[in-house]
């Protein structure tokens, strides 16, 4: 309760800070159609600012102006918490000693921070869809703070990333209403009813994941976006277009491979071409010790939160 009642209290310094800034540099210019008008985004185009180390700056950005505890951010990034812990440190006495201003970027600095504020919002984003810590197993008001800077982010920014990222939203969120049973267990894509889906979100979603594809500079949201529409335009998890899917994970593998995007790509090779397929890959990604924890961790923090997972 003190960590909050101080997190409000600076967020609401930090807000009128800006309005100030954003008020004395009113009378000295007309107003620019790419001004950020909305408190949090501004905040989080602060906060990223390109003197930090990018993974610095997404992570002090999560923990000082998004909420995160230091236990969820460290997860995003399959970091240890005293591992994110001191890169957080590390960001704040590079902002003291460099001295780093604090000023709210003009919109020709946006550009240079977008990338990391794209990877705040999917951050967000992934906490409220499968949250770290807790009984609950997804956070709504997460996932639904992540899109509404998405929206406002695309139309400041209508980029091919922004719209993917919003479009990778989207698709995710609108199989919110059907991802967990009444007693607040998860149901796994395969089992879920697909009647209860969000169609509208759908429909939102694959048509800015169509027109992120269709201007060829596309990166990794936009392709996860692509695989997530996939399996939301399915009318089964039978009737799944599996090879369409490796095909996607083969690109995304090529510019963002991480373990999980490989892990990803494995089961979907399992799903298209049988068990014996995709066990020898999910093997060799098992082999990389980061993401070994990783699932370890969430594990074992899912089975403190649920007992019920015990009998497993």
């Amino acid at each position: 309760m003190r960590r909050r009642a101080r997190f409000d209290t600076t967020q609401r310094d930090l807000a009128l800070h800006m309005e100030a800034r954003l008020s004395e540099a009113s009378l000295n210019q007309d107003e620019d159609n790419d001004e950020i008008e909305d408190d949090r985004l501004r905040l989080i185009f602060t906060c990223c600012h390109p003197a930090l180390p990018p993974e610095g700056q997404v992570a002090l950005t999560l923990r000082e102006v998004c909420g995160l505890t230091t236990e969820e951010i460290a997860r995003a990034f399959l970091a240890t918490p005293a591992a994110l812990a001191q890169r957080i440190v590390r960001a704040k006495a590079k902002i003291r000693e460099t001295p780093i201003p604090y000023e709210v970027p003009t919109p020709q600095d946006l550009p240079e921070r977008l990338g990391a504020v794209l990877q705040v919002i999917y951050l967000v984003f992934n906490e409220g869809y499968s949250a770290a810590a807790g009984a609950e197993v997804t956070r709504a008001e997460l996932t639904g703070e992540a899109i509404r800077l998405g929206r406002l982010l695309a139309g400041l920014q209508p980029e091919p990333e922004v719209v993917g990222l919003l479009a990778l939203m989207l698709l995710q969120e609108s199989r919110r209403a059907a991802r967990t049973s009444p007693t607040g267990e998860l149901i796994l894509l395969e089992n879920q009813d697909r009647s209860l889906w969000n169609r509208q979100q759908i429909a939102e979603g694959v048509v800015l994941v169509e027109k992120a594809l269709k201007s060829r500079r596309f990166g990794s949201y936009t392709l996860q976006a692509a695989i997530a529409a996939v399996h939301a335009e399915a009318e089964s998890a039978a009737a799944t277009d599996w090879r369409r899917i490796v095909a996607l994970y083969d690109q995304l593998v090529r510019i963002r491979p991480s373990p999980v995007v490989q892990l990803n790509r494995a089961v979907a090779i399992a799903m298209r071409g049988g068990p014996e397929a995709g066990l020898a890959r999910i093997e060799a990604v098992l082999e990389h010790g980061e993401l070994r924890r990783f699932m370890e961790n969430s594990f074992l923090r899912r089975c403190a939160a649920r007992p019920s997972y015990s009998r497993w």
